[in-house]
């Protein structure tokens, strides 16, 4: 769910005691939606994430090694300018709103003490990050905003006093005392219980409203249920809970949730920047990834559709050629009668000397030809269906090997986990010409030289797992030894896997785990009981002129195992 007003007042309690007070050392901006703060101060170093992601906008602190870009945003540099060795003197919110407000004392550029202010607005769609002076102008924000003020819309534009977003036309739960709170839960039009508490109440979000809904069946009504909560809040009572269900994380809050049941289970989490950060982990590297790389997936879409409809329209010439016994037999036909044949004729009548029954065949002829030549073009035809077939089994042959290939690189881009990668991949399309790429920037270009995801086996080996087909070259056939093991997942693309045995023997708990993980890199990660083959390296070849990532095995062993992403976790070495 995004954070709501009483999951963001959690947050805030969580952060305030850490950031209060500490010193800003680095600033990024990984993403145009995210930036990152080093913080120093209270004993400890922590990097506090502000998103202004309109998907999912959060503050929390992290762990998590976020790749930067290589020249940083116009945004960042202004946050360098204007805060990077200041001090967080306080972190603040308004009463049940999606906002953050982090006051700050800094230098400027004559030396003075100034004031700044960093105001996150996590709404949703309309979330920003906005830095403002010490008079509470906008000096810039992540996402600048034209409203139409003759509509009464608000701007966020540099040089304009903030204004915080008009709060909804709510009551706030908070303020009423208990009279109050059950004169507006009376429900004359016998609304939903979950409704009535969304149409009244401001900073309640769906789960909630339904979960007072689901505790007021108990006897207490409403009233009450929203009193609890209340005192629950003020206490500044609030626990990070991880909704789990058939062994996914599918939402999060800050109470124990009840209205599910069983199917549903509540897991408390140590903190809730732990919790935040594990639960927008993967789903947000494969976002980033996603969009960064859609101008990739969309040339190699392409690509591949369009070398499908050009195997499909061989695949119907190739049908054709293989029908032409009769013009070989109609010139034979012609030749054994060029006596009874003239120049100017368009059809001769004729014995059929291959039929069984020996009946007449009429054959076409060409008025202008002479007999002799009318039988020539019949051979002719013959001999360049023949020649056709050779030559359109040849193209179909590496039409289906650039298919294979095109699809390998439609993997490689799932598995890729950051722009390096992509940049990685990037570079190999443009070396097998699927991409441009113009004579002054193939001059320029560094090579870019990604590595591989690296595992440990719970018996200690280390296990590498390539990211795309440049790795799996390098791993396969540059870094692993001849008696490493490598393994790939039988006829599916996937990546390629070194086993390092490093002198020694492979263990069979270390070999199942591998081929767990080539399973779990492979187009089969949502199947079940993939096969996947394992041989040593020195069996493993790479033909002459093959496109990246190609190989040929003998002498192989397969494996049949199912993929287990969480073990892939639990095994990855950071």
């Amino acid at each position: 769910m995004p954070l709501d007003a009483l999951c963001l007042t959690a947050v805030a309690a969580e952060l305030r005691p850490i950031v209060e007070g500490a010193n800003i050392d680095k600033i990024y901006q990984p993403t145009r939606d995210e930036v990152v703060l080093f913080l120093r101060g209270q004993g400890q170093n922590v990097r506090l994430l502000l998103s202004a992601s309109p998907g999912h906008p959060r503050a929390h602190f992290t762990t998590l090694t976020r790749e930067n870009p290589d020249k940083p945003p116009m945004f960042c540099m202004l946050l360098r300018k204007h805060l990077l060795g200041g001090r967080i003197l306080s972190l603040g919110q308004p009463p049940l709103e999606r906002i953050l407000d982090f006051r700050l004392e800094t230098v400027d550029e004559l030396g003075d003490r100034v004031e700044r202010r960093l105001i996150l607005e996590a709404m949703g769609r309309s979330a920003n990050l906005i830095l403002l002076d010490g008079e509470g102008r906008i000096l810039d924000s992540i996402r600048r905003i034209d409203g139409d003020l003759s509509k009464g819309q608000r701007q966020v534009l540099p040089g304009l006093f903030y204004r915080q977003p008009p709060a909804p036309d709510k009551l706030n739960p908070f303020t009423l005392d208990e009279d109050e709170l059950t004169a507006a839960l009376a429900n004359p039009l016998g609304k939903e219980p979950e409704k009535l508490l969304m149409d009244t109440f401001t900073g309640l979000s769906p789960l909630i409203a339904r979960e007072l809904a689901f505790r007021a069946g108990d006897g207490e009504g409403l009233p009450g249920a929203l009193l609890r909560l209340r005192k629950s809040v003020n206490e500044n009572n609030f626990t990070p809970y991880l909704l789990v269900r058939d062994g996914k994380p599918v939402d999060f809050t800050f109470l124990p949730i009840l209205q599910y049941g069983a199917e549903t289970e509540s897991v408390r989490q140590d903190s809730f920047s732990a919790l935040l950060d594990s639960f927008y982990e993967r789903r947000e590297a494969a976002e980033r990834v996603r969009q960064r790389g859609q101008d990739l997936v969309k040339a190699v879409t392409n690509a591949r559709d369009r070398t499908a409809r050009k195997l499909a329209n061989q695949a119907r010439e190739l049908a054709a050629t293989r029908d032409r016994e009769h013009l070989r037999e109609q010139g034979d036909i012609l030749t054994s009668n060029l006596h009874l044949m003239e120049k100017g004729m368009t059809v001769l009548k004729a014995v059929n000397f291959y039929d069984a029954a020996c009946g007449e065949i009429e054959i076409s002829l060409d008025p202008r030809l002479t007999p002799q030549q009318n039988a020539a073009k019949y051979y002719k035809e013959y001999n360049k269906s023949k020649t056709a077939e050779k030559m359109l089994t040849l193209q179909m042959e590496k039409g289906e090997r650039e298919l294979e290939y095109l699809n390998s690189v439609l993997e490689n881009l799932e598995l890729a986990e950051g722009e390096r990668d992509l940049a990685e991949i990037r570079q190999e399309l443009a070396d097998t010409g699927y991409l441009r790429r113009g004579k002054t920037a193939a001059k320029r270009e560094k090579r870019v030289a990604g590595k591989p995801m690296e595992f440990r086996s719970s018996a200690g080996l280390r296990i590498s797992v390539g990211k795309n087909n440049s790795q799996n070259d390098q791993l396969t056939t540059k870094m692993a030894y001849k008696s490493d093991i490598w393994l790939h997942t039988q006829k599916i693309h996937g990546s390629h896997v070194i086993l390092w045995l490093e002198g020694g023997e492979a263990d069979a708990q270390s070999l199942t785990e591998a081929a767990i993980l080539a399973a779990t890199f492979s187009q089969a990660r949502e199947s079940t009981r993939v096969p996947v083959d394992y041989t040593p390296v020195k069996y493993v070849k790479k033909p002459a002129g093959a496109r990246p990532g190609m190989v040929i095995y003998t002498t192989y062993q397969t494996a049949v195992v199912d993929p287990d992403p969480e073990l892939a976790r639990r095994l990855r070495v950071k």
